[in-house]
């Protein structure tokens, strides 16, 4: 054989073996709302464990990857939802949506962060947690003090300084909603929001976006999560994170195998990695609390009791009451919301 056909064919041969991996790796399509910035250390992590799954991420936030789902409800076109709020997928639970599946290693989380049916429909993954983000160089500049509460944003001084997100896209945007709910009940909640209201000058469709814009100068006071504020901050933007002395509204990051899936080998197997003592250790590189017991350390420009400023949040009320609250603010208030 001569050098230039012993090339040839061990150049066919590698690429025969390429095609062979890539036909024999399975795709599944992964429906998440996991911030993009984190979103891909994610997938290089399960990928390096599991190179035999391909995955087909579809992001966006919260409320429309909701909507989407429910939408596509007698035609899924997604495998797994992963990185998606729990209230959501109580909700999509609800409608028959999702496969139950017990990921193995389940036993080892937090009860709280799993669903209380056996087998479970869905799994916490992390929570992410209300917080405030606030500009010192512009607050200084214009005379807006730093907030401490969630009723000093009704003061007068804060008209026009406060972006927050639009619940019905941002599930940041619903956990501050249910949450002050949850905290005043619903006459007291609505009276606060319709102060709050009259000091918003947008309403973004992200939930990170207002921190964003707090951490640009483009907007003094952002109520976004203390996940993006805290990152923010460590990055070396002129930003306070602020935690509101009522209490903190917070929801789960979870994940939930999509009934119907014609891959559920890869499905179970995204699973069972999701809930893993790995997972739970990289979640901790940006949520300062985790599903799994004992994994997560302390996160910079998170306060040590975190965890005791959360509200006892009712989910199955954030879940059941989602569509007649979400049309309530949208009546009230969405003439402030971006475009989409």
């Amino acid at each position: 054989m001569s050098f230039t056909t012993f090339k040839k064919t061990t150049l066919a041969l590698a690429t025969a073996l390429c095609v062979s991996t890539v036909a024999s790796a399975t795709e599944l399509t992964v429906y998440t709302a996991v911030e993009s910035d984190d979103l891909q250390k994610y997938a290089q992590r399960f990928n390096q464990a599991h190179p035999d799954i391909s995955i087909r991420w579809v992001r966006d936030s919260t409320g429309v990857m909701t909507a989407r789902l429910l939408a596509e409800k007698d035609n899924p076109r997604a495998d797994v939802i992963w990185g998606l709020a729990a209230t959501s997928l109580l909700l999509l639970d609800e409608e028959g949506l999702l496969e139950p599946y017990a990921p193995k290693g389940v036993e080892l989380l937090d009860p709280k962060f799993v669903d209380v049916n056996t087998p479970p429909a869905w799994v916490g993954m992390d929570a992410w947690v209300a917080a405030i983000c606030y500009n010192t160089i512009e607050g200084e500049k214009h005379g807006v003090p730093m907030p401490t509460s969630w009723e000093d944003l009704t003061k007068p001084e804060y008209k026009g300084h406060v972006v927050m997100p639009n619940p019905s896209s941002s599930g940041t945007g619903y956990l501050d909603v249910s949450s002050w709910i949850q905290l005043w009940g619903e006459e007291k909640a609505w009276q606060f929001m319709d102060g709050l209201h009259e000091n918003i000058s947008r309403y973004t469709h992200s939930g990170s976006a207002p921190c964003n814009l707090a951490g640009s100068g483009e907007a003094i006071v952002g109520v976004s999560f203390a996940f993006r504020a805290a990152r923010l901050k460590s990055q070396g933007a002129p930003v306070e994170v602020v935690f509101p002395s009522e209490g903190l509204g917070w929801d789960m990051e979870a994940a939930a195998i999509v009934k119907g899936t014609k891959n559920m080998d890869a499905a179970k197997t995204l699973m069972d990695w999701a809930v893993s003592r790995d997972a739970n250790e990289l979640y901790n590189e940006g949520y300062a609390v985790v599903a799994m017991p004992g994994v997560a350390k302390p996160i910079e420009n998170y306060p040590a009791d975190i965890v005791e400023r959360m509200i006892d949040n009712d989910f199955a009320f954030s879940a059941v009451n989602r569509d007649r609250i979400l049309q309530e603010w949208q009546r009230r208030y969405d003439a402030k919301s971006d475009s989409k």
